[in-house]
């Protein structure tokens, strides 16, 4: 049975939330972003395309970075609101350099940066 991108919930803003997972380590690696029209580039293209909230534009990951994501899965949640797209990804993932955008945590109440940004 074909997909369609219109098929999926959308928040009122015409958004879904994807999280993005490292498909050979299982990492998790950020959050962003799509519409209907960034899921169907992503398909289309197998680069993965957010909606930046920001600029109000796509973002295909690392089209100025370098840092690209190429989709090997892409998954839908049982609610069919929130998506898993599982890359191979180069370079980090997190507009800060590091590996994952989920590199602080709240231990005993304090935090805890688990990784610094990457090297070059």
């Amino acid at each position: 049975m074909p997909f369609d991108p219109a098929s999926l919930t959308y928040d009122a803003k015409g958004l879904i939330p994807a999280i993005a997972q490292d498909a050979e380590s299982g990492e998790v690696l950020m959050m962003a972003w799509m519409n209907a029209e960034s899921v169907a580039r992503t398909l289309e293209t197998g680069r993965v395309t957010y909606w930046s909230r920001s600029r109000q534009s796509f973002w295909v990951k690392g089209e100025s970075s370098g840092h690209v994501q190429e989709l090997v899965d892409f998954r839908v949640d049982c609610d069919q609101d929130c998506l898993l797209v599982m890359v191979n990804q180069t370079g980090p993932a997190c507009h800060t350099n590091r590996r994952s955008c989920f590199y602080t945590a709240i231990r005993g109440g304090d935090e805890v940066e688990l990784m610094k940004p990457m090297e070059g």
